[in-house]
C-alpha cells in the first residue's frame, strides 16, 4: 500500500473556496470484475462476462450527460470508473443513486472499478491541467490497465465526447480503442435503435440547452446552505410539491407529515399560487417556501372548475390559509413523462431552429416542456415519453429530450402504457434468465413434491379436509382452508394454508429482484401484469384441487364453546386440496340449496352423499368461527366501509367476457375474516421473535378536521357521527341508514372512506409500539401473509417467519433477516407501488369508462341517461354519484359563460341566464323560470357524454336535465345491471382492439406460459373485501372497492 496526498478544492458553508489535502492509499490489489482475470482479484459479486467481443469505458463526460443510454439492458460489458462515478455524484445524489441502482442490479452487466486506489491506474492531477482533462486521463488510464491486466484477451473500448481524447489517445495502445459515443453506437450496436435514438435526442438537447433570450422569467433559487439554514430556523418550510389536478395553473401546495407539529395553521399544508409562485419547482419536488405575510394569505377554491384556465374569485374561497412561495429546491423527483406533440399549426410560437416544440404533459400538473426533435412534423399527435433536463431561470418552460415514441394519441395500447408510464410502472416480459430459474412441469416432466422436502413437512394430505373457496374460474389460488373437531368435539382446529411461493423463490435470485421491484401485480382494466413468472402464479405456487403442493400453514385449536385459543401452530405442509369451490356454490351449500359440487359428480350416491355431507359441515363450522371472529373485531371498532365485490366471467377458454358486479354474500365475509385472523396472529408472531425489523402493516387513525364534511353531509339528512374513536364511527355509520333510500348509507361510508389515512407497510424498528394498531381492522398488529402470489410484502413475511420458527427450534436462520433501516426502506418502496397500482388501476377504470359513452350519442341514446344523488354541494354546482356506473363528478349549475340551470314545470332543466346561491346543505339557481333548488341526497337525472381533448385523457361529464329522479329508476345495488352491461361493452372494446394481435403467429405453449397476463384476474381483490379502503380518495370513490 503506498500513501499519497489528493488536494480537493470544496467550498465552504458560506461560499468560500477552501482546498483540503487528504490522505490517499493506493494499493495493488483492486478487483477487477471480471471472469477473465488470471491475477486472482477477490471479485466477489457481479462480475462481467468472459465472452463479450469487448468491455467499453465511458469517460465521465459520457457518464454525466448520457446515463440513461448506458442504462439499457443490452449493453453489455460497461465499466464504470471511479473517476467517472464520483463526477456523477457532483450533479446531484438523484443521478448518483441511479448509478448505484444499475450498478447492483445483476440484470445489467456493469461494474464499478475503482481505478482511482489502483498503483497503476491513478493518475495525479497536473499543474495547470483542467479537472475535464484530467478525469479524461484517468478513465483511459484505467482502461490501459484493464487491457493489460486481462493479458489482452478482452478488447476495451473507451467512449468520450471529447474529440481531442479521440485523436490523443486512439493510437497509443493497440488493444484499447477510443471512440465517440456516436460512432461506438453505430459500429458495435447497428441493431438498437433505441440506443442511437435516445443518444441524438439527448445531444440534441445538450446543444439547445441554453435558453433563447436572457431576460430572467423567476428569481433564482437559494444556496442550498441558506435553504438548509433557513429550515432549520424556521424561516422556512420544507415540503413536497402537490399541484392541484383541478387548477393545475393556480394552485399547489407543500405538504409534509411534520408540518402540523411546528404549527396548527401549516396541518393542511401551504398553499402556492399562480406558476411565478412556483418558481420553477414541478410536482413531486420536495421544495423551500417562504411564507407570506399574513395579509397576503388566500384560500383554497371552493367552486368547481371547468377547465385550466378558470379564474378565482374571492367569493369562491375558503377561509384564507398559510400562503407562500418556493426559494429553493431541495430534491428533483422528476421521472419520465407523456407528452403529445400539438399540431404544428396549433402550436406555441417556435423557437428560430424551427425544431423545438413546447410538448403538453398528459398530466395537467406538469408545466409544458420544450422539446428539440428533427421529428417535430412525424411526431404531430403522437403520445411521447420525454424526461427533463434542466430549467433555467431565464425560461418560462423547462427543457427536456424524448426518449421513445408510444404511439398515435388515442389508441388502445397507446393510452394504456401511458397510464403505465406515467405511474413508473415497469413490467417487461420476464427474461429468459428469470424463467431459467423456474420449476419444470409439463407432461413430459411433470413436477412432482420432493421426498425429502415432503419429510420436512408436516403432511395434511391424509388428516385434513383442505378446500378453496374463491371466484368462478379462478387460477391464482393462493389460500386454503381446513376445519375438524378434536378430542372427541371438545376442540375445533382451523386451518388457514398460503402458497409457500418463497420455496421456489430464493431470496436474492433474478425472480425475487424482479418481483421486488414490481412489489405487486397490477391490474388495469382489461389485462394484468403479475409479479411472478405464470408457472407459478397459475401453476406450482396455486394450491389447485387435486394436486400436491407445498403451503405455509397457520392452524388454530379452539375451545368447542368459547371458541378461545388453547393452541396456535405455524410451519410448513404439504397439502392436497379436496375441493375447489367458488363463491356461489359454496354459499348455496350453506343455504341447504341444490348443487352440483364437481369432484362428486363421479362418486355413487351413497358416497357422494356421505362426502357432501361432510363438505357442508365443515363450511357450516368455519361460517360459524367466523361469524365469532368478526364479532370480537366489531367490539373493538372494526370499520366496515362501503365496497364493491366482482367477479370474473369467463369463456370456455378461460379468457374473461365480462367482469359481472356480485351481491354480497356471507361466505365472501367467512373468507375474509380467517385471512385477517391469519395476517393478525402471522403479526404477532413475527414482531416477537423480531422486535426491530418484522415487515408489519400500520393504519393510523385519521385526522379529525378530515372528517368535516361527513358530519355536515350526515347532519345535513338528520343523522349524528360520532368521529372520536373507531368504534364510536363505526356504530353510527350503522345507525345512519334512510329506509327509504339505502343509498344515503352508502354515500356516508363512502365519505369515511375518503377521510381515512391510508395504510402503510413499516419495519417495527422505525415507529413506537403504539403506532403499530391498525385503526380500520381494530388490531393491535397487523401484516399481509395470505397473498404471497402477487405482493412482495407477503413474500417478506414468509421469510420472516420461516427465520422465526428456525429461532424457535434453536437453529439459526439461512439467511438473516434484513436490518431494521433495509426493511424501512423496502417498506416505502412497496408503499409507493402500491399506490402506483393503485393510481394505474383507477385512470384505467375512467379510460374504458370514456371508451364505453365516446361511441354513443348522449342526445339519443338511453344508456347516456342515468340517475345520480347530490353529496357535496361547491359554489357553483354539485357533486354527484351514479350508482348504475359507480361514477362521481361534478354537475354545473353555473357555467362558464355566466348561465344557471333553470327547472320548468315539467323538471326539465335548461341553461338560462340567473343567479346561484349556495347553502349548507343544498344549492339553488333563480331565472326567468323561476327558482329550483338541488338538495344534499336528491336524486336528479343527468346526461353523460365525453370530453375528449387531443393531450390529455378523455373526461366524463355530466349535465342535469331534470331535477327529479331518472324515470324508472330505483334504489341501485352493486349488482346493478346497467353497470355490468358497461362492464361487458368495456371488455368487448378491449377485444375489438386486440383483434390484430391476434392475427400473429399463434404462439408456442411455453411462450404462452410464460408471457404476461393480458386478462384481469380480480381474485386479489376478494381478500381484502372486508378490510379498510386505502386508496386515492378519488379511486375509492370510482372502484368503489374497499381494501387494506
Amino acid at each position: 500500500m503506498i500513501k499519497t496526498e489528493k488536494v480537493l478544492h470544496l467550498k465552504s458553508s458560506r461560499g468560500r473556496k477552501v482546498r483540503v489535502v487528504r490522505e490517499h492509499y493506493l494499493r495493488e490489489r483492486v478487483p477487477c470484475f471480471s471472469a477473465l482475470c488470471q491475477a486472482g482479484c477477490e471479485n466477489d459479486g457481479k462480475v462481467l462476462p468472459g465472452d463479450l467481443t469487448h468491455y467499453v469505458v465511458p469517460d465521465a463526460e459520457v457518464v454525466l450527460n448520457y446515463l440513461e443510454v448506458l442504462e439499457l439492458v443490452e449493453l453489455q460489458g460497461v465499466v464504470f470508473t471511479q473517476t467517472a462515478c464520483q463526477a456523477l455524484h457532483s450533479k446531484g445524489r438523484r443521478f448518483y443513486n441511479r448509478l448505484r441502482n444499475l450498478l447492483k442490479d445483476p440484470r445489467h452487466d456493469c461494474v464499478l472499478f475503482a481505478n482511482e486506489f489502483q498503483e497503476f491506474s491513478y493518475c495525479p492531477r497536473e499543474k495547470g491541467e483542467s479537472q475535464e482533462k484530467w478525469q479524461t486521463r484517468c478513465v483511459y488510464a484505467a482502461a490501459v490497465w484493464y487491457y493489460n491486466h486481462l493479458a489482452g484477451m478482452m478488447n476495451l473500448v473507451m467512449i468520450t465526447e471529447d474529440l481531442d481524447a479521440v485523436s490523443r489517445f486512439s493510437s497509443l495502445n493497440s488493444g484499447v480503442y477510443v471512440i465517440g459515443v456516436q460512432e461506438y453506437l453505430q459500429s458495435f450496436w447497428p441493431a438498437l435503435q433505441a440506443a442511437q435514438d435516445l443518444y441524438g435526442s439527448v445531444r440534441q438537447a445538450l446543444q439547445e440547452k441554453e435558453a433563447d433570450g436572457s431576460q430572467r422569467e423567476f428569481p433564482e433559487h437559494l444556496p442550498a446552505q441558506v435553504l438548509e439554514a433557513g429550515i432549520k430556523s424556521g424561516r422556512f418550510v420544507q415540503g413536497t410539491l402537490n399541484v392541484s389536478k383541478h387548477r393545475a395553473q393556480n394552485e399547489a401546495f407543500v405538504t409534509s407529515d411534520g408540518l402540523s407539529s411546528k404549527s396548527p395553521d401549516l396541518s393542511a399544508g401551504v398553499l402556492v399560487e399562480g406558476s411565478k409562485s412556483r418558481n420553477r419547482a414541478v410536482h413531486g419536488d420536495l421544495v423551500a417556501v417562504e411564507l407570506l405575510p399574513k395579509a397576503e394569505w388566500r384560500g383554497k377554491v371552493t367552486a368547481l372548475s371547468e377547465g385550466p384556465a378558470d379564474e378565482r374569485s374571492g367569493d369562491d374561497e375558503t377561509k384564507p390559509m398559510p400562503t407562500g412561495r418556493v426559494v429553493g429546491i431541495l430534491q428533483r423527483n422528476w421521472r419520465d413523462y407523456v407528452v403529445t406533440f400539438p399540431p404544428r399549426d396549433a402550436a406555441q410560437a417556435q423557437s428560430r431552429a424551427a425544431q423545438r416544440v413546447l410538448a403538453v404533459p398528459w398530466d395537467r400538473r406538469i408545466p409544458k416542456v420544450r422539446i428539440s426533435t428533427q421529428q417535430a412534423d412525424a411526431l404531430q399527435d403522437h403520445r411521447v415519453v420525454v424526461r427533463i433536463d434542466s430549467w433555467p431561470s431565464t425560461s418560462l418552460y423547462p427543457n427536456g429530450h424524448s426518449v421513445r415514441v408510444l404511439g398515435r394519441a388515442g389508441e388502445l395500447e397507446t393510452e394504456v402504457q401511458t397510464v403505465l408510464i406515467e405511474n413508473c410502472i415497469h413490467v417487461p416480459p420476464f427474461s429468459e434468465a428469470q424463467l431459467r430459474e423456474m420449476p419444470v412441469n409439463s407432461p413430459e416432466k411433470p413436477w412432482a413434491a420432493d421426498p425429502a422436502e415432503a419429510a420436512a413437512r408436516r403432511d395434511l394430505r391424509q388428516t385434513h379436509l383442505v378446500f378453496s373457496i374463491d371466484p368462478q374460474g379462478c387460477e391464482d389460488v393462493d389460500d386454503t382452508l381446513s376445519v375438524r373437531r378434536l378430542a372427541g368435539g371438545k376442540l375445533l382446529e382451523l386451518g388457514v394454508h398460503i402458497a409457500d411461493v418463497t420455496h421456489f423463490v430464493r431470496e436474492g435470485s433474478l425472480t425475487d429482484l424482479e418481483a421486488r421491484s414490481r412489489a405487486t401485480t397490477y391490474y388495469l382494466a382489461d389485462r394484468r401484469y403479475d409479479m411472478l413468472p405464470a408457472v407459478l402464479s397459475a401453476d406450482l405456487c396455486s394450491l389447485l384441487g387435486g394436486v400436491d403442493r407445498y403451503a405455509m400453514s397457520v392452524m388454530w385449536e379452539l375451545d368447542a364453546q368459547s371458541l378461545a385459543v388453547t393452541k396456535v401452530w405455524f410451519g410448513r405442509t404439504l397439502i392436497r386440496s379436496s375441493y375447489q369451490l367458488h363463491y356461489e356454490l359454496a354459499q348455496a351449500l350453506l343455504n341447504g340449496e341444490e348443487a352440483q359440487v364437481p369432484e362428486l359428480a363421479r362418486l355413487d350416491p351413497e358416497e357422494r352423499d356421505a362426502k357432501l355431507s361432510e363438505l357442508i359441515q365443515a363450511l357450516e363450522t368455519l361460517t360459524h368461527i367466523a361469524r365469532h371472529l368478526r364479532a370480537q373485531r366489531d367490539r373493538g371498532g372494526a370499520l366496515e366501509l362501503e365496497g364493491v365485490e366482482v367477479r370474473a366471467q369467463l369463456d370456455q377458454d378461460k379468457n374473461i367476457t365480462a367482469l359481472v358486479p356480485r351481491q354480497p354474500l356471507e361466505v365472501h365475509e367467512t373468507v375474509a375474516e380467517c385471512m385477517i385472523y391469519a395476517n393478525h396472529w402471522v403479526a404477532r408472531k413475527i414482531q416477537e421473535a423480531f422486535p426491530y425489523q418484522a415487515l408489519l402493516r400500520r393504519h393510523p387513525p385519521p385526522r379529525q378536521e378530515l372528517f368535516s364534511q361527513l358530519v355536515d353531509t350526515a347532519r345535513a339528512a338528520g343523522f349524528s357521527i360520532d368521529t372520536r374513536t373507531n368504534k364510536a364511527l363505526a356504530d353510527s355509520l350503522d345507525r345512519a341508514v334512510d329506509p327509504e333510500d339505502p343509498l344515503v348509507n352508502r354515500l356516508l361510508r363512502m365519505m369515511a372512506t375518503q377521510a381515512m389515512s391510508q395504510a402503510l407497510y413499516f419495519s417495527t424498528g422505525a415507529q413506537p409500539e403504539d403506532q403499530f394498531y391498525h385503526y380500520g381492522l381494530a388490531l393491535d398488529r397487523y401484516t399481509h401473509f395470505t397473498s404471497p402470489i402477487r405482493r412482495y410484502a407477503d413474500m417478506v413475511v414468509h421469510r420472516l417467519l420461516t427465520a422465526a420458527l428456525q429461532l424457535e427450534r434453536g437453529a439459526e436462520p439461512g439467511k438473516p433477516p434484513a436490518g431494521n433501516k433495509d426493511m424501512e426502506e423496502l417498506a416505502e418502496h412497496i408503499n409507493s407501488r402500491n399506490r402506483a397500482a393503485q393510481r394505474a388501476q383507477n385512470l384505467s377504470t375512467g379510460l374504458f369508462q370514456c371508451l364505453f359513452f365516446k361511441e354513443r350519442d348522449p342526445e339519443t341514446d338511453p344508456r347516456c341517461v342515468a340517475d345520480a344523488i347530490i353529496y357535496s354541494i361547491r359554489d357553483n354546482g354539485v357533486l354527484v354519484f351514479i350508482p348504475e356506473y359507480g361514477v362521481k363528478g361534478p354537475v354545473y349549475m353555473r357555467n362558464k359563460e355566466g348561465l344557471v340551470v333553470a327547472a320548468g314545470p315539467d323538471s326539465t332543466c335548461e341553461w338560462q341566464s340567473g343567479s346561484v346561491r349556495r347553502h349548507s346543505d343544498h344549492i339553488t339557481t333563480m331565472s326567468g323560470r323561476g327558482s329550483a333548488t338541488f338538495r344534499l341526497f336528491d336524486h336528479i337525472t343527468v346526461r353523460i357524454s365525453v370530453l375528449s381533448t387531443n393531450c390529455h385523457a378523455d373526461t366524463l361529464t355530466l349535465q342535469v336535465i331534470s331535477n327529479q329522479p331518472h324515470l324508472g329508476a330505483a334504489p341501485q345495488r352493486p349488482g346493478s345491471p346497467r353497470r355490468s352491461q358497461l362492464v361487458q361493452e368495456v371488455v368487448r372494446l378491449a377485444g375489438e382492439a386486440q383483434e390484430k394481435a391476434a392475427r400473429r403467429p399463434e404462439l408456442s405453449k411455453e411462450e404462452r406460459e410464460f408471457r404476461q397476463s393480458r386478462t384481469p384476474n380480480l381474485y386479489s381483490l376478494l381478500e381484502e373485501i372486508r378490510e379498510l379502503a386505502l386508496m386515492d380518495p378519488d379511486a375509492a370513490a370510482r372502484a368503489g372497492t374497499v381494501m387494506a
